[in-house]
């Protein structure tokens, strides 16, 4: 097998353990993001002496602690995410709304719901962490579906 299949049903696994049990795999994935931001903020303090280093390690640690004690941050960031950019798409489509440029008057439209469907979907994400996990999952899916059959 290639690398690309195997990345594929790697995703496929990953995606189905996320859906079937969303409390454990967003669990699992705040606490590995936690861990990770603590091993940088660590070796950013220990490799840098300019005070950038100093302050940005410290903070990645602080950030790290909360991931990983924390399962409800990973829902806050993914919430925040879709915000950012929900709140991009509106303001595209309202830009290709008032503009005389070649995109379309319905693609603009389109995409100002589209904006108001991530917002949406932020909201439902801060309120539940599952639906963030499963979201997660069925992203997880459809990239395993595309790498294995790539």
């Amino acid at each position: 097998m290639e690398s690309n299949k195997i990345s594929g049903i790697l995703s496929l696994i990953l995606g189905l353990i996320f859906i079937i049990f969303p409390i454990f795999g967003t669990a699992a994935l705040s606490l590995l993001i936690g861990i990770s931001l603590i091993f940088f903020g660590i070796i950013l303090i220990l490799a840098g002496f300019t005070a950038f280093n100093i302050i940005i390690g410290i903070l990645s640690i602080i950030v790290g602690v909360v991931f990983a004690f924390n399962i409800t941050a990973l829902s806050v960031l993914f919430a925040l995410q879709f915000y950012v950019i929900g709140i991009i798409m509106i303001l595209a489509g309202i830009v290709g709304l008032i503009s005389d440029s070649q995109i379309s008057k319905i693609a603009s439209v389109l995409t100002i719901i589209l904006g108001i469907i991530a917002i949406a979907l932020g909201g439902f994400s801060i309120d539940q962490p599952i639906f963030a996990a499963v979201l997660i999952g069925v992203g997880l899916i459809f990239q395993g579906i595309r790498l294995y059959l790539e």
